[in-house]
């Protein structure tokens, strides 16, 4: 979260620099190419650093500390308990996943399935225009962008979609009615009871 909100301006600008010059590179590359190349870039530049402290060592103008030091000794593993937690989290949204999968593609809910058929069917427009790549770098370039513009304007697009969720739901209201058999809109009033005119 605090790379997406670019609470550390150097650190997200050298992630979110990588994650877009990487997927463009694909674009003229093999992912073998890419990763090999980067793999390559990082290890020339850690032998480099390597030797040059060791030196200065030899020349007694280093301490001899291995200038990788602090993300060596980072400890990276997880608990019994950590991992029984994420794996649980895991199988249930697989599982959840299938389930609401199976209840689509089988019309469980007919208007879901129906909205589902014309999402898919967008879709088809969206492969025609570009490639899954192009996607993915547009994604990527959005999750950097979208957060910290809506923390920054929150209040407007907040009032924005809510006027929209207010006509998605009229229409919803509309169709409804319409699969019910055309009846009367509902009473708002709780338990139908029609308030007292005075």
């Amino acid at each position: 979260m605090d790379l997406i909100y670019w609470k550390d301006t150097e650190r997200t600008g050298m992630v979110f620099t990588g994650l877009v010059v990487g997927l463009l590179s694909l674009f003229q590359l093999s992912i073998i190419t890419v990763v090999s190349t980067i793999s390559l870039g990082v290890m020339c530049f850690t032998v480099s650093v390597s030797i040059y402290y060791k030196i200065l060592q030899v020349l007694n103008m280093g301490d001899g500390v291995h200038p990788f030091k602090a993300y060596l000794d980072l400890e990276m593993s997880f608990s019994g308990e950590l991992a029984d937690q994420y794996t649980q989290k895991a199988i249930v949204t697989v599982v959840s996943a299938a389930n609401s999968l199976k209840n689509l593609f089988l019309v469980g809910n007919l208007f879901d399935s129906l909205k589902l058929l014309a999402l898919m069917y967008l879709v088809t427009f969206l492969g025609d225009l570009c490639n899954g790549l192009t996607v993915l770098i547009i994604a990527v370039i959005t999750l950097f962008s979208l957060p910290l513009f809506y923390r920054q304007h929150q209040a407007k697009v907040d009032s924005f979609f809510a006027g929209i969720q207010a006509k998605v739901d009229n229409v919803k209201d509309i169709l409804h009615r319409i699969a019910q058999g055309g009846g009367p809109a509902p009473d708002p009033t709780p338990g139908g009871a029609k308030p007292k005119t005075q």
